[in-house]
């Protein structure tokens, strides 16, 4: 399994619509890539750092899960763009990206 992370960073000046992002861009973003191979969305909304009521180091950080890499490369390739330009619809943060393999999961 194939990870994109894509992780929005906190600053002073950070703007970000969660209502749009849930309501409006996570819609989107399933509409086009899971007839692609998007199995998985997961969004973390930040609430704080290590230390209690610190800020968080990011503010949201949403995960697209896929079956390979052939799937999500072509996925991207084919959507990006229109998603990418969708960002300045609820945010000011330029996001960070990491693509990962998914090796297992392990229960606590």
């Amino acid at each position: 399994m194939i990870r994109v992370t894509v992780a929005y960073p906190n600053s002073d000046n950070a703007e970000f619509d969660m209502d749009y992002y849930v309501n409006k861009h996570v819609p989107l973003v399933r509409e086009r890539l899971s007839p692609m191979g998007l199995k998985e969305i997961v969004i973390e909304q930040g609430l704080s750092g290590m230390e209690p009521n610190s800020a968080p180091p990011f503010v949201v950080i949403g995960s697209l899960t896929f079956e390979d890499q052939e799937s999500m490369q072509s996925a991207l390739a084919t959507h990006a763009e229109e998603l990418i330009a969708d960002i300045a619809n609820f945010s000011n943060i330029q996001p960070q990206m990491l693509i990962s393999n998914l090796f297992n999961t392990v229960e606590a």
